[in-house]
């Protein structure tokens, strides 16, 4: 998800949940954290390194301060509720900062860390659902799919953590808590890219009594990937290009009106229609036939598109997601967009619009390449394609320098511009290996940098804790099933609120061009 470095802490939107009347607050009231010894004056002595770390591994699991420390977990978890007395001296509760490589409590390394997966959770699964939905995929590919994500999503946000030294100057990763994720704008290309296919035949379609019904086209699955992977090599090239003249070349006004139009663009093709009954052929509401209903006449309580049912569904967990942002404890807000989804599917349960069918096909544990797509080529998404790989360099920058600000690392400077070189050679590389992975395009993700906001802690064992926890969620195939069960409605509210939050990030980004060149 996109950030403009150019923003101040104030106008940023965090999708993950953050209050944006506190975060700011949160940010500014931070401690300095302690300067860190620098790695080269350590002794590289294998015997003393294993034994300090053995003594530190003893400490962290057998003594109370390794496990706790001193971090205030009831402020995590206490909510702001109407009509009650704040504090004056609220700040004094604040817990301490922890930066980059402090020595870090386990149970708050291991919360830390389940907070960063879940605030990614939904926008981590919401691609390949909507990708299964455009091709018209079978349950258990569509299981895969999202399961493959996560997975992938896991291992590439280590490499970004871990900051690989290369050679000279050049390394692989940030060194931050920088996670990956499918980008939204790969999500619109890729359904462009769908659309042609079916309109130009690469996929089959059929027409009864005038209404066109897609038919399953893993094919374009496996085109999408093949040429998102030869255009990676783009992003990789612009990696060792400097920053400063990135930006120069793609200016935050260019961004922010690219990221402004896909947000809205994915509002009208995903969320809404989604929001309505389902984004396949049910939305234009035929007479007849398997999509007279919504999502199609064989589902639990179909219904035709625009039902109000539907939309009280949607609405339910739209609301809730911003009664939760402006009421919900610190930890909640992290989740905000989940409590949503777990709201809507509680009451589609409840009433019936929920089928348990996905969740008993899905297999109890699955891993990457279990479902195999035939990669190819397709030349007219070559160019689209490359321009998304553009797209991602010019979020990751963003996005790095977000997450830089809110670490408290500086973003200025040979160490910063060495991790947005990082940063994006990991994006490139990244979008190599996802293909593999049978993913599309894994970028950087900002959906994150609210939970260290909100937690204070920006510490690499908690985004360790956190690519732990997404590779289980994959790996674990019945957490798919669930995911694939969610009602179109709810999965329409959530998203709509998503992709809202993208465009309202584009429009930042032209805002904050625009005083700057005023002043």
């Amino acid at each position: 998800m996109p950030y403009c470095g150019s923003l101040d802490t104030t106008t940023r939107v965090i999708i993950s949940g953050v209050n944006m009347s506190t975060a700011p607050t949160t940010i500014t009231e931070q401690p300095a954290p302690i300067e860190q010894p620098n790695a080269t004056s350590r002794p590289s002595s294998s015997p003393g390194r294993l034994k300090r770390t053995y003594q530190l591994v003893k400490r962290k699991v057998t003594t109370r301060e390794g496990w706790l420390g001193d971090y205030d977990y009831g402020w995590l978890c206490t909510p702001t509720l109407p009509f009650t007395c704040k504090k004056s001296s609220s700040s004094s509760r604040d817990p301490p900062f922890y930066a980059l490589d402090d020595e870090l409590p386990l149970v708050l390394a291991i919360s830390s860390g389940l907070q960063h997966a879940l605030a990614m959770l939904a926008g981590l699964i919401t691609p390949p659902i909507i990708f299964a939905s455009s091709l018209n995929l079978p349950a258990d590919v569509s299981a895969y799919m999202i399961s493959a994500s996560l997975i992938g999503c896991g291992i590439l946000s280590l490499v970004q953590i871990s900051r690989i030294h290369l050679f000279g100057r050049y390394y692989l990763g940030t060194g931050l808590i920088t996670v990956v994720g499918t980008s939204f704008a790969t999500l619109s290309t890729a359904n462009a890219i769908f659309d042609a296919m079916y309109n130009d035949g690469t996929c089959p379609s059929t027409v009864i009594d005038g209404v066109t019904t897609r038919g399953p086209c893993p094919d374009a699955y496996g085109k999408v990937l093949g040429t998102s992977l030869i255009c990676s090599f783009l992003e990789m090239f612009m990696s060792f290009c400097s920053p400063r003249m990135l930006k120069r070349i793609f200016p935050p006004i260019v961004t922010g009106t690219v990221i402004l139009l896909i947000g809205a663009s994915l509002i009208g093709s995903s969320g809404i229609p989604n929001w309505g009954g389902g984004s396949n052929d049910c939305q234009s509401r035929p007479t007849s036939g398997f999509f007279a209903l919504c999502p199609n006449v064989g589902a639990p309580r179909a219904l035709p598109w625009g039902s109000a049912e539907f939309i009280g569904l949607g609405f339910l967990s739209f609301i809730s997601i911003i009664l939760t942002e402006i009421f919900g404890s610190p930890f909640m807000k992290n989740i905000s967009i989940i409590i949503g989804l777990l709201v809507g599917c509680i009451v589609a349960g409840a009433t019936g619009y929920m089928s348990s069918s996905t969740i008993d096909s899905a297999p109890g544990i699955t891993f990457l390449w279990v479902h195999r797509f035939k990669l190819g080529v397709y030349p007219p998404a070559i160019l689209p394609m490359l321009a998304v790989y553009v797209s991602l360099a010019m979020e990751a920058i963003g996005d790095i320098t977000a997450s830089a600000e809110v670490s408290r690392q500086p973003v200025v400077g040979d160490v910063f511009d060495s991790r947005i070189q990082g940063g994006v050679l990991g994006d490139g590389v990244g979008g190599f290996l996802s293909a593999l992975f049978t993913v599309t395009p894994l970028s950087v993700f900002a959906q994150n940098n609210g939970v260290i906001a909100i937690t204070r802690c920006a510490n690499r064992s908690a985004g360790r804790w956190c690519c732990v926890f997404l590779i289980l969620f994959g790996v674990l195939g019945k957490i798919s099933g669930v995911f694939l069960a969610i009602p179109a409605p709810v999965l329409g509210g959530v998203t709509t609120f998503l992709f809202a939050s993208v465009a309202c990030i584009g429009y930042s980004c032209d805002q904050s061009y625009r005083v700057l060149e005023e002043g």
